[in-house]
């Protein structure tokens, strides 16, 4: 498979390792900072264009890899659309869901695919649990939760764009959490309702939240707690704790590293304690889940299926953090329909 890089900032370096490993090929790479594409294509290989424009069109390219901020999502979609180029965009899927379903329903008309990076649904710790829990192995599942208690020093958000509502949508739950919005999701089901409090700028010289608090309850009638925060120095690991009527599961990081069940020990799970954790770096994660992605996101091209993170599981993260967004707002609970 035959990358083209639509952005060639920090994370299109986890990308192109993890693409390298895996025997993918860098086909193009653009990107607005002068002279920053050729500087990685030197270090990855592929042609360095001028514009995105180039990188949709280029007759090498077999899907597109859009590694920019989350305002810029809609435009390459609809292009590649016209190109026939299979689409990845780098979490969340947008900023607002106006735009989310837009490139949804452009991709399923364009007969393209669409996909958006949340790679760890591929780590060993939630594929493992996602196993777990569809055997009943937890029982009825009572609470689901995500604590993100991380910390982003004032240099990180030193551009004015970084947590900005316009270019990033928000601040800890929609650029740091939705990893963990995404793994609730996909480990209990749809949420049924919200209620949010936040602290806007608490640490930070940002508009948006840098300290949120929200309480879930899931259409399965369990429920749940799921806390942000960049501002809690020095950054603790984050954890996704479900508790069932037969047992307690804890991914810790990227590790499951509590499994209490009852008539089961240790050694029936994958339990580690070794974890990688972005808390205090945004770039001290594996590459492992994301050369899974990309693996699944190649078979799908060929096999002619939906990946696993399709563009419409990003719609559904994004849908629980507008929710959230909307009960912070509001001061109220917030229903989200059907």
């Amino acid at each position: 498979m035959r990358a083209g890089l639509i952005g060639t900032g920090a994370i299109s370096h986890k990308h192109a390792q993890a693409y390298r490993n895996i025997g993918y090929e860098i086909a193009a790479a653009c990107d607005a900072a002068p002279g920053r594409a050729a500087e990685f294509c030197a270090q990855y290989g592929g042609e360095a264009v001028a514009t995105w424009e180039d990188v949709c069109r280029h007759p090498r390219v077999d899907f597109v890899d859009v590694c920019t901020f989350p305002d810029f999502r809609l435009e390459p979609i609809e292009l590649c659309a016209m190109t026939k180029k299979h689409v990845q965009v780098q979490k969340p899927i947008a900023t607002n869901l106006e735009t989310a379903k837009a490139m949804v329903e452009t991709a399923s008309k364009g007969g393209i695919l669409l996909s958006v990076v949340s790679q760890h649904r591929f780590d060993d710790s939630s594929r493992f649990l996602k196993r777990a829990i569809g055997e009943g192995r937890l029982g009825k599942i009572l609470q689901a939760d995500a604590y993100v208690k991380w910390f982003r020093s004032a240099e990180y958000y030193s551009r004015p764009i970084k947590g900005s509502w316009k270019v990033e949508g928000g601040g800890a739950l929609i650029n740091q959490a939705v990893h963990q919005v995404d793994i609730l999701l996909w480990l209990i089901g749809r949420v049924k309702s919200v209620y949010g409090e936040w602290q806007l700028g608490a640490l930070h010289k940002i508009e948006s939240e840098d300290v949120i608090s929200s309480l879930l309850r899931y259409e399965n009638g369990a429920t749940g707690v799921i806390q942000a925060s960049t501002a809690f120095w020095p950054g603790y690991t984050e954890r996704l704790e479900i508790h069932g009527t037969k047992g307690t599961a804890i991914i810790s990081g990227d590790k499951l590293t509590t499994w209490d069940v009852e008539g089961e020990s240790d050694t029936d799970a994958p339990v580690e304690r070794d974890v990688q954790s972005g808390a205090s770096d945004p770039m001290a994660i594996s590459l492992e889940p994301f050369e899974r992605q990309f693996l699944d996101f190649g078979e799908a091209i060929r096999e002619k299926r939906q990946p696993l993170v399709s563009g419409e599981e990003g719609y559904r993260a994004l849908e629980l953090v507008e929710a959230i967004y909307r009960s912070c707002r509001e001061g109220s609970k917030v229903v989200l329909s059907a």
